[in-house]
């Protein structure tokens, strides 16, 4: 099954750090990127007028923002044939406004010849998911570093892949799209619940085992309810789409913008349901004993209990053998939330699906005795530090078998 290659969508990308003047009108009102003769190489010798491009930021606690521009490159002494002096334009708009020093500029040039111009700040998440997606190995620094999207940096659009693409508003195309849309054609245009969703996910991949391989079966049930529930939603957006919005009073604003905000909510809210519904089926096969949702003390709910709740109860149980489960298709910084879910339970585990979680917040986890679980093939998203601490799916198996 062909997934796609990076290389489909983009060209190249620079990456910088970004300097006062750069940033901040009270150094200067210049709105051009420094380091621009680095950028030769992607952009090439030719002047290029209003390129169009969006503006997009992306921090770890919000939404991305994002607006439409344009950038413009240039050599400011062109007429002068012994100086050049190439400049990257761009200009003011409410993402440039957000910027500060030290924040990290992406440009990624995309195969249209329109731009992405991305901004994050320093040492987070976000930056680490970007520098991976691209194959850039080194930290940014104030000079434009290259990278061609060929070769050994063209990377294989997987599931780590799709999630960041996804971040930063690109929705790759879906490899099988007649099988996908044969498996929802029973549907309509109506959702089925989520739990039918990821049994219909998973019977459509007989060959997966989760006895066999944990976690390639976690990631495989995902990634085909994933696009499961994508090929559907582009059918009933669509039709309501088709239908219109509007009132007595003409356009119905109102009634747009609570479509666009239902449909946002229901993939996150599907992604968290549709995660906990396939660890269900991996326990199971496993034959690990366990409770999904019970209540604990201040009506906390885990996601997983293990064995179950009525052990959980019995001051006599041991302890050592209790294990609590949080369960989050992303972080950000809802991880904290596991920390109280289970008070006899002192060392939590949480799996995740999320790619490329900074240092700062897995440093953080294993102060608070919170280990995290992360799919095997996802791993490579992480730091060599981070990757001697993470545990497997399978790992995690094994731990909770062995105290059962």
């Amino acid at each position: 099954m062909k997934k796609g290659q990076l290389s489909d969508y983009f060209d190249g990308v620079a990456v910088k750090k970004l300097s006062a003047v750069e940033t901040s009108p009270a150094v200067s009102n210049q709105h051009e990127f420094n380091g621009s003769m680095v950028l030769r190489a992607l952009l090439g010798d030719a002047d290029r007028r209003n390129i169009p491009a969006r503006f997009i930021w992306l921090e770890q606690e919000q939404q991305a923002i994002s607006v439409d521009a344009s950038i413009s490159w240039y050599d400011a002494r062109r007429k002068d044939p012994k100086r050049t002096e190439y400049r990257l334009y761009y200009p003011g708009n409410e993402i440039t406004r957000m910027m500060r020093e030290g924040d990290v500029l992406f440009l990624a040039m995309r195969k249209d010849g329109s731009a992405l111009v991305i901004f994050t700040p320093a040492d987070g998440t976000i930056l680490n998911q970007l520098l991976w997606l691209f194959g850039l190995e080194r930290q940014p620094e104030l000079q434009f570093q290259i990278q061609e999207v060929e070769g050994r940096k063209d990377a294989e659009l997987d599931f780590a892949a799709r999630y960041i693409l996804d971040e930063i508003g690109i929705e790759p195309e879906e490899p099988e799209v007649d099988r996908l849309d044969s498996l929802i054609e029973p549907f309509g245009l109506e959702f089925p619940s989520t739990r039918i969703f990821s049994d219909l996910a998973r019977s459509s991949l007989p060959e997966v085992s989760a006895s066999d391989d944990p976690d390639a079966a976690l990631v495989k049930w995902i990634e085909r309810e994933e696009q499961l529930f994508r090929r559907l939603e582009r059918r009933i957006v669509a039709g309501r789409i088709e239908t219109g919005f509007s009132s007595a009073n003409g356009a119905d604003v109102d009634g747009f913008l609570s479509f666009s905000l239902s449909v946002q909510n229901r993939r996150k809210s599907r992604a968290g349901a549709a995660l906990e519904n396939h660890l269900e089926k991996i326990f199971s096969e496993n034959r690990i004993r366990f409770a999904r949702g019970v209540v604990t003390e201040n009506k906390n709910k885990p996601d997983f209990l293990f064995p179950g709740i009525e052990e959980y109860r019995n001051p006599a149980y041991p302890e050592a053998r209790l294990t609590i489960l949080g369960a989050k298709s992303t972080l950000k910084d809802r991880w904290r939330q596991v920390l109280s879910e289970a008070e006899r339970v002192p060392k939590k585990h949480l799996i995740t699906l999320e790619p490329g979680i900074s240092e700062n917040q897995t440093n953080e986890m294993r102060a608070k005795s919170l280990q995290l679980v992360v799919p095997s093939g996802i791993h490579t998203t992480f730091s060599a530090s981070q990757r001697g601490w993470l545990m497997k799916v399978s790992e995690f198996l094994e731990l909770v078998r062995e105290r059962q």
